[in-house]
């Protein structure tokens, strides 16, 4: 690049020229000589470099000539020598050029080629390498970004609706990669993020529930996701239990809905179901619910859930917190809740139902609830005889003062509640007058209650 030294004048400016010696000491001028270089060595402002001589042309050693012909020291910045007298010529007759003592630098001419210093040169090298090896690292890099980042922007995937069939198992508390790593390893998905990409596209993560599924091997993401938000595709069988049941009834519900062999049921050690301390076997445990029985559960994996639910419903009403309050174990209140239970009406008559059992208790007058009689007797039917109330056995409470020895049904939350919360009343009797439309009427006069039997009698068709 051409840059004008700083300090320096412009180029076409001429510095005067100054003798380096005193007048007395300078030679004799030649006898003949030329006007022009008379007037070149005076360092007239005026005149040029004489253009004409060839010696001039050749570039002596002048260091002012050199300047002015592109000495490379001269155009590297480098301090300009002293200002040339024209009386130092180690040669007389030699004309000088006084052109180098101006303080600017000649333009080079046409076709002339310009040096670049030696310093610059090599820096200029080194940027050129370095910016090489930055555009490499920068390529490396977004190749490597790009094989690391292609799963997941555009992931394997198959096409279609797959075929044949497979079972795939999703456990609770899966994941979508974790479904779709499961998915990948059966052969359902091409990749886990394809799977993973549409669950989050469509925001459908929770949803997803564990559960075996009936898949097909091949499939697109998307067609995998819309079975596993299929409900037929869910391999699962629902067992509901409804409240009131006996255990022997459950089993046999249980065993016929599930597919579970009925021995097996029967058979399961009550140490392996997860009771409560205070109970005395599976009766009154078994909660009324419906459940989920997948393939490979067994039937102390069914059980065990159902033992589970009760401890679930037992912890939200207090029950071993508020036994204590109505002069019960935890035990005798699962009792008096499967009576309530057992008794059936509405939820409205559940608290007074418990209500009357709590008077009769406190009274001490025996109980004589029917179903304790046909619980004793393993029967279900709405007509209790005068014999049936003199079965013996100690669930008989006809016979017996006091609550049965445990529970005759198992109980759902809410007659659970109202063993622990009777209403308020004075009743002492209460009549289901009318089973179909679960009518039941209370009272306190034994008048009353005679004449609540005869209208269920007339109602079933007994009297």
């Amino acid at each position: 690049m051409n840059r004008t030294p700083e300090n320096e004048d412009d180029a076409d400016d001429v510095i005067p020229f100054q003798p380096a010696q005193s007048p007395a000491e300078e030679p004799e001028p030649r006898a003949e000589q030329d006007d022009a270089e008379h007037r070149a060595g005076q360092g007239d402002p005026e005149f040029g470099v004489a253009q004409d001589d060839p010696e001039l042309r050749a570039g002596h050693d002048d260091p002012g000539l050199r300047a002015a012909q592109g000495d490379p020291e001269r155009r590297t910045g480098q301090s300009e020598p002293e200002h040339s007298t024209g009386l130092d010529s180690p040669e007389p007759g030699v004309e000088r050029d006084d052109s180098g003592a101006t303080g600017g630098r000649d333009e080079p001419g046409p076709g002339a080629e310009e040096e670049v210093p030696a310093g610059r040169g090599q820096a200029m090298r080194k940027v050129g390498l370095l910016s090489a090896g930055l555009l490499a690292g920068v390529l490396a890099v977004g190749l490597g970004a790009i094989v690391m980042l292609k799963p997941y922007l555009s992931p394997d995937d198959f096409e279609g609706t797959g075929s044949g069939a497979v079972t795939v198992r999703i456990p609770p508390g899966s994941s979508a990669a974790d479904i779709g790593s499961a998915l990948a390893d059966a052969g359902v998905v091409a990749s886990v993020q394809s799977f993973v990409n549409v669950t989050e596209d469509r925001a459908m993560s929770d949803r997803l529930r564990p559960g075996h599924y009936r898949l097909r091997k091949g499939m697109a993401a998307t067609a995998a996701l819309d079975l596993l938000l299929a409900p037929a595709s869910r391999i699962v069988r629902r067992v509901t239990v409804p409240e009131g049941m006996r255990v022997s009834e459950v089993l046999t519900r249980v065993a016929k809905l599930s597919g579970l062999p009925l021995e097996e049921l029967r058979g399961v050690d009550k140490d392996l179901v997860g009771l409560p301390e205070y109970a005395n076997g599976l009766e009154g445990f078994l909660f009324p619910a419906t459940y989920e029985i997948e393939p490979g559960d067994t039937a102390v994996d069914v059980l065990a859930a159902m033992a589970e639910r009760f401890a679930t419903a037992a912890r939200h009403v207090g029950l071993e917190e508020q036994a204590a309050k109505v002069n019960l174990t935890p035990l005798q209140v699962v009792t008096v809740a499967s009576m309530i239970q057992a008794e059936g009406g509405t939820d409205e008559d559940y608290p007074k139902i418990s209500r009357v059992i709590y008077n009769r208790l406190q009274k001490g007058t025996p109980l004589e609830i029917d179903s304790t009689v046909l619980y004793a007797q393993n029967r279900r039917t709405l007509k209790v005889t005068e014999s049936d109330t003199k079965v013996n056995s100690p669930y008989n409470t006809y016979r017996h003062k006091g609550l049965p020895p445990g529970p005759i049904a198992n109980p759902g939350e809410k007659a659970l509640m109202a063993a622990l919360n009777p209403a308020e009343g004075d009743w002492h009797w209460f009549v289901t007058t009318d089973p179909g439309h679960r009518i039941t009427k209370f009272t306190n006069k034994e008048s009353e209650f005679v004449r609540y039997r005869e209208e269920l009698n007339k109602n079933l068709g007994t009297s």
